[in-house]
């Protein structure tokens, strides 16, 4: 199969390119690139031109902090329903994290969750193990089998690995395979009952905060760690100044950490929970202004690698509730471009800079060989108007708990290429 996209602008900062050319993709595997690169080619015969025109063409979209749900929450989303909203929102490839049911801690439930991937899947999946078995903090999972059955990394997700001893001789077990962990950092005993973040907010509305040094110091325990066992460790969803402050001193010291910030993070505050608005109840909680203008000038410096979902869905049922009874996280997958692209126009963050954030750097924190455009490469690619407005209101994936509903956006993907074939077209 031939297929070339003509014409547009092409951005991938894995090799620094930025002009209008075209992209031909032969086979499944990028072929050329650059001006008329398709010129000696016959392809009204053998294949066909999508015009780019006034369109951006970008690498496919990495995500590696998604759940998919599946196995034992089918209802909230399954394999195809999310890999469906993941191919509309420009992601070729997205990691998923272990906290299902059965927990993703043993060799037979990763392969189940990539044999069934690949048989509904739309885009590229990609397992993450447990740290620990059940997800309890206690005995570790046999990390060689999860990385032999197909993950690209390990985590606890939701729950720290709070206890020291733990933490080290899982850093020294992933650090054998070089397999990298992925840390929620959360000190629980600091945050028990905890709701939203602790400021002046959650104090008008009665509700429990969740300080930031809960965060901050795990971060920094766990960076000491690193260094000591040289590991990869990799912050999930990083959400406060202080913790981006110690990500970049580590980074400066040659220590092998990483960071990813949701698009929440990035866009919304505490604020936005007034009226107890369940849709903003995430973990961790949206912070003030001052971390996430902190948050901005990290990602916009390469402090934090990378931008990643922390897609979380949910059914209508559980979130219309007491703001206490509502469980954590909202969708993200099909609005993250269009959000992001918001930083860029506001002058805060490069275009080439988040593409990178969005494709080559999360690629390459858990080893994938996807999120460019190099000749040879996988052939994953989306095409982008950058100046298109709509609303947000209907989504592929089953559940619709987001904040963004209802929110007029600038920016969309028109089509979204995996291995040469074209999954989605608007």
């Amino acid at each position: 199969m031939l297929l070339v996209l003509k014409n547009g602008r092409v951005i991938d900062p894995s090799r620094g390119l930025d002009e209008v050319c075209d992209v031909v993709i032969e086979n499944g595997l990028v072929s050329r690139v650059g001006k008329d690169a398709a010129a000696s080619l016959d392809v009204q015969r053998d294949g066909r031109v999508i015009d780019c025109r006034g369109k951006w063409v970008l690498p496919g979209m990495v995500d590696i902090h998604t759940h998919m749900r599946e196995p034992g929450f089918e209802y909230k989303e399954d394999l195809r329903s999310g890999t469906r909203a993941a191919a509309i929102g420009g992601f070729t490839t997205i990691c998923a994290m272990p906290n299902t049911n059965p927990v993703n801690d043993n060799r037979a439930v990763t392969e189940m969750m990539v044999a069934k991937a690949r048989e509904v899947g739309i885009v590229r999946l990609h397992p993450i193990g447990a740290v620990t078995r059940k997800l309890d903090g206690k005995e570790l999972t046999e990390v060689a089998d999860l990385r032999e059955g197909g993950c690209v990394a390990i985590s606890d997700d939701g729950r720290c690995v709070l206890h020291s001893g733990v933490m080290r001789r899982a850093l020294e077990y992933a650090g054998t395979f070089d397999v990298p962990l992925v840390q929620h950092a959360e000190d629980h005993h600091l945050t028990e009952g905890a709701q939203m973040h602790e400021g002046a907010v959650s104090t008008r509305l009665g509700l429990k905060g969740w300080p930031r040094v809960a965060e901050d110091h795990i971060v920094a325990r766990d960076l000491m760690l690193t260094e000591m066992t040289r590991a990869k460790y990799h912050v999930a969803h990083i959400s406060t100044k202080g913790a981006a402050a110690l990500v970049r001193e580590a980074k400066s010291r040659g220590i092998r950490a990483t960071a990813e910030v949701t698009p929440h993070h990035l866009t919304l505050t505490d604020e936005a929970v007034l009226g107890y608005e369940t849709a903003c109840k995430v973990n961790p909680p949206l912070r003030e202004e001052s971390d996430r203008q902190a948050l901005i000038d990290a990602l916009a410096d390469g402090t934090i690698d990378c931008i990643a979902t922390d897609h979380a869905p949910h059914a209508a049922s559980e979130k219309d509730c007491e703001f206490s009874e509502a469980p954590n996280g909202m969708i993200g997958l099909e609005t993250a471009l269009p959000l992001m692209l918001d930083l860029v126009r506001a002058g805060r963050v490069k275009l080439s800079r988040l593409v990178e954030a969005l494709t080559i750097a999360p690629a390459r924190i858990v080893g994938l060989p996807v999120g460019t455009l190099a000749e040879g490469a996988l052939a994953d690619a989306i095409i982008v108007d950058p100046e298109v407005q709509w609303t947000v209101e209907t989504f592929a994936s089953k559940s619709r708990n987001s904040p963004f509903v209802g929110r007029t956006v600038t920016g969309r993907v028109l089509a979204t290429i995996v291995g040469g074939s074209v999954v989605f077209e608007r």
